[in-house]
Order: C-alpha cells, then structure tokens, then sequence
C-alpha cells in the first residue's frame, strides 16, 4: 500500500500558476531577496540552493509570514497578503519542521489543516484527505509526537491538503529523512503534482529534486541565477559544479562566478 493515493476530487481544481515579479522581502532592515522574477507552471517547480541561500525566507514571503514588496499574481489576480486570505485563495505551505501538535493525535492535528473550511464540510475533507493518505488512517488515534520523522512529514503534507490547495509549496520535505523515506516523500510530491495540484518546492536534495521536477530555478544570495527545464539543469555547469560535485576543483569559482551573475541564467 502506498502512503499516498490520489483523489481527483480534494485539491487540484484549475491547475494553478503563480507570477511573480521584482520581489523583495526580508527581516527587518535585512533585505533577503533581490528582486526574484519566477513563474510556477502546473506540474512541479523545484527551488535549488545552499543554506542562506534565500530559499525559506522566498516561500515566507509568498505565505504571507514577512512582509513583501513586489507583484505576486495567482492566475492573474493579485495574491492577498495575509495568510489566511492567501489559504483561502488555493495556496497552501508545508513548512521546514513541520510544526505539529505533538500532544494531539493525527486525525486532530488534520482537522486544523481545515481551520478555514466551513465545520460541515470539514468531516468530509477528513475523510477525504484519510482516503488519500490510507496509511494515516491506520493511525488517526496517534499522537504525531510518536510517530517517526517521515510520518510527521506525512502528517504535516496532509494536513495542508485538507485545505484542498490549487497551489501546494513544500520547504525542505526530505530534510532529516531516512534515504527510503526521502524517496517516498519526493515520490508523493510528484504524484501530487501529477493529480492536478501545482507544487512548488525548495529542496537541498538536488539530484534526487530534479528527477521528479518539471522544472527548476537555481538561488544564490538571494537571487536567481539558472531556470530551465529539470533535466537540463541537471546536466548544466552551473548545477553540476556546484551542486553535483562535478568538477569539483572549480566548484569555488563557479559558485562566486553564480553570486556575481547580474541575470537568471535561462537554461534551455
């Protein structure tokens, strides 16, 4: 049995794009991002970088969790601001440590995923999201806080869909995983994307990212400096050198030659 089976019917509807253009945010005086330009596509966008990179503070900005300067457009439309207007307009973040409610069992810490979702449609979104994730439904009375790493990460991807997000960002899933399980989380990041909902995710694990994406942008210093297709950026210099160990004499020169390069470097 797989942790994940998809429904058509919860999440998905309109396969959703996100635009966004001259995004700058940060924390406090610290400005962060640098004018970001990136499209998410339907299908899966995989954000790639190093710690510091800007990668977290990126997914922040978009939830509504820092203040943002710059156009953000979800299928055309301006993106709210405020988080909870954001979760109501189809978006929807997992985020880095998936931040359960250790004390609370599964089935509760689900039903807060639909915090926003009218209390009678609530029970059947559960039921819904329980089909999805059969393996959760074995456990519904456990507490999450017992439950392995990989299970919390499970717990925590569906808890977002009970929100039946259009747009799904994910940050750092593998991170802290077992090499089984990181294989199984990236694998049910893809059918999820395969089912209709756009994923947006930031990952470290570059190689493993890249064969399940569609399509990947390269971060650096908080600005982009490689886009393209994923299995072009896979086999790019930029990548490679960097990131795959390729070459790896000139990964030094390489990574300043990234942290200098003045435009996103469009791989095609």
């Amino acid at each position: 049995m797989m942790w994940y089976q998809p429904d058509f019917e919860l999440g998905g509807s309109g396969r959703a794009r996100l635009e966004v253009e001259g995004l700058v945010a940060g924390y406090g005086p610290v400005q962060v991002l640098r004018g970001i330009k990136l499209e998410v596509k339907p299908g899966l966008t995989v954000i790639l970088g190093p710690n510091g990179a800007g990668k977290t503070t990126l997914l922040r900005a978009l939830n509504g969790l820092i203040p943002r300067v710059g156009q953000v457009l979800l299928d055309g439309q301006d993106l709210p601001e405020k988080t909870n207007e954001i979760v109501q307009a189809g978006v929807a973040l997992v985020p880095e440590g998936r931040q359960l409610f250790p004390q609370m069992t599964v089935a509760e810490n689900l039903e807060l995923g639909g915090w926003l979702v009218p209390k009678a449609e609530r029970g059947r979104r559960l039921e819904q999201v329980m089909a999805q994730f059969p393996k959760l439904s074995e456990r519904a009375l456990q507490l999450a806080g017992t439950m392995s790493g990989g299970e919390q990460q499970l717990v925590a991807v569906a808890r977002a869909m009970m929100c039946a997000p259009r747009l799904l960002m994910l940050d750092e899933p593998s991170l802290g995983l077992a090499p089984r399980m990181v294989d199984e989380m990236l694998a049910i990041a893809r059918r999820i994307a395969d089912a209709g909902t756009t994923v947006l995710m930031v990952e470290q694990n570059v190689r493993k990212a890249l064969a399940v994406a569609d399509r990947g942008y390269v971060m650096e210093r908080g600005a982009l400096v490689a886009s393209g297709p994923a299995r072009l950026l896979a086999r790019s210099t930029v990548v490679r050198e960097a990131y795959l160990g390729a070459a790896h004499s000139d990964t030094t020169s390489a990574a300043s030659a990234a942290h200098h390069t003045p435009r996103s470097q469009a791989i095609h």
